[in-house]
């Protein structure tokens, strides 16, 4: 019997790709060189500092370890400005909706997410009371294929990971899923997500009666 439904956050309940992307923009043109949304492929799934690099690597130019801090720090900034000021018509499609129906029928929600935002970001979007515990990149060391953030979840809300099912838009993240012992819904390409036990468009094609298949 599925007990907790465990939630990431970009991609599945709100899209901040929009916002990360802008802010790379913008740190590359302080920087004096364009950064396309075909450069912006390159960072997907890709950590903070590594995108730097990355970024880096496109301009041309080499920093020391302590300028590329002052950049990623630079950049976060710029993210963080674009945040707050989300307002909660941004959250994707069925994703409250959802929310609402687990806590209507007693399942656990967790937000897992490697995100350090994620607080600012369910505050704006007025969703912070929809979920039991919330793990996020201020409470774990390791990222996602890893599983730390998933079990993490589960330990918060007290339930065996067995009986939790983990929604993902990407493969590292069901892999963290599948590692943590869990079911797993994926949102997005069934080609990629093709591990997921279910893969659908998007939350809003998710209901209750779709959660008795995982069991």
């Amino acid at each position: 019997m599925i007990k907790a439904c465990l939630f990431d956050l970009d991609g599945v309940i709100v899209d901040t790709a929009k916002f990360h992307y802008i802010a790379w923009k913008e740190l590359a043109g302080e920087m004096g060189f364009e950064f396309s949304e075909a450069d912006n492929e390159r960072l997907k799934g890709v950590s903070r500092m590594a995108s730097l690099d990355i970024l880096l690597e496109i301009g041309g130019i080499s920093k020391t370890k302590s300028e590329k801090e002052a950049l990623a720090h630079k950049k976060n900034e710029h993210y963080v400005s674009f945040i707050n000021k989300m307002e909660p018509d941004e959250i994707l499609p069925g994703a409250k909706e959802f929310l609402l129906e687990c806590r209507k029928a007693g399942i656990a929600t967790a937000l897992g997410s490697a995100s350090k935002n994620a607080m600012t970001i369910l505050d704006r979007l007025q969703l912070h009371e929809l979920f039991d515990a919330i793990i996020d990149g201020n409470s774990t060391s390791k990222a996602k294929p890893d599983p730390e953030v998933f079990l993490k979840g589960a330990q918060a809300l007290n339930i065996e990971p067995e009986y939790c099912v983990v929604f993902e838009d990407a493969e590292a993240g069901v892999e963290a899923a599948l590692a943590a012992g869990m079911k797993c819904v994926g949102i997005g390409s069934p080609e990629v997500l093709a591990k997921a036990h279910l893969v659908i468009e998007g939350l809003h094609q998710m209901n209750l009666d779709k959660l008795t298949y995982l069991q």
